[in-house]
Parts: C-alpha cells; sequence; structure tokens
C-alpha cells in the first residue's frame, strides 16, 4: 500500500508538477475575465489593457491682457490603462494645454500640446498634435 502512495506522488512529479501550474494559470484566466478585471497576463508583463477616446478642450496660461486663442479648441486623446481606472476618469483629470512661455504676441504660430494624465494612465495618440495660436499684442 504505501509503495503505492508513494509512486502515486514520485512517478512522473514533473509531468504532475506542470500540470498543476497550467491548470492554475487557466483557472486564474477564466476568473478574471468573468470580472472583467486585469488578466494575470497583462500584470505579469505590466502592460494596459484597455483604451478610450476621450475629447478634451485645450487649454492656454492667462496672459495679462491679452487675447488668446485656439484652434481647433478642443482635442483627441486614445488613453490607454486600466479599464476599472479608464471608467472612472472624468473630463477634470485628463488636460490638454499649450505652453505660451516668452511669447509676447503671434499669429498662426504652431505649438505642441502638453497632455497632463492621472497615475497609471498614458496616451497612444493625440489628434490633432499641434494647435494653432493667437496671440494679441500687450496693450498698456
Amino acid at each position: 500500500m504505501i509503495i503505492f502512495v508513494r509512486n502515486l506522488v514520485i512517478k512522473d512529479f514533473w509531468l504532475k508538477l506542470f500540470s498543476l501550474a497550467l491548470a492554475i494559470l487557466i483557472w486564474l484566466t477564466v476568473e478574471f475575465s468573468m470580472h472583467k478585471e486585469v488578466s494575470p497576463w497583462s500584470a505579469l508583463i505590466g502592460r494596459a489593457v484597455d483604451e478610450t477616446v476621450m475629447t478634451v478642450p485645450v487649454s492656454v496660461p492667462a496672459l495679462d491682457s491679452r487675447v488668446v486663442s485656439v484652434e481647433p479648441a478642443a482635442v483627441q486623446i486614445t488613453l490607454r490603462g486600466d479599464p476599472t481606472l479608464l471608467k472612472r476618469l472624468t473630463g477634470d483629470e485628463v488636460r490638454a494645454q499649450v505652453d505660451l512661455a516668452g511669447i509676447e504676441s503671434a499669429n498662426g504660430l504652431r505649438r505642441t500640446i502638453d497632455v497632463i494624465l492621472p497615475a497609471g494612465v498614458s496616451y497612444t495618440h493625440l489628434t490633432p498634435d499641434k494647435v494653432e495660436v493667437r496671440v494679441s499684442p500687450k496693450t498698456e
């Protein structure tokens, strides 16, 4: 009887261990997908699993008494991150802004957009990536 139990455990031990590990991975994958959470594969390789597109207004800093206009006034940002984090994301947490430091006046100046995002979220695409800025001359 004792030989039977020993053979049950020791015979083909590595094959049995591999089968157990594979069964656990399959179970985890099904469990995570049923609850619509991050899959264990994305957690292992550190990649986000979901994307969403938001339209965000472009903000500019206030420049004394000068009038600043931006064309287009809004941009589309493709965000990537944890699905639960993306679902809770509000428009206030994602910002697109233009840096106008050192600009006295401009007409048709093309500037790149700085995207400010919360932790755990990144962006993969920005449309358009530059905006046209008009800054009126300083009135005294």
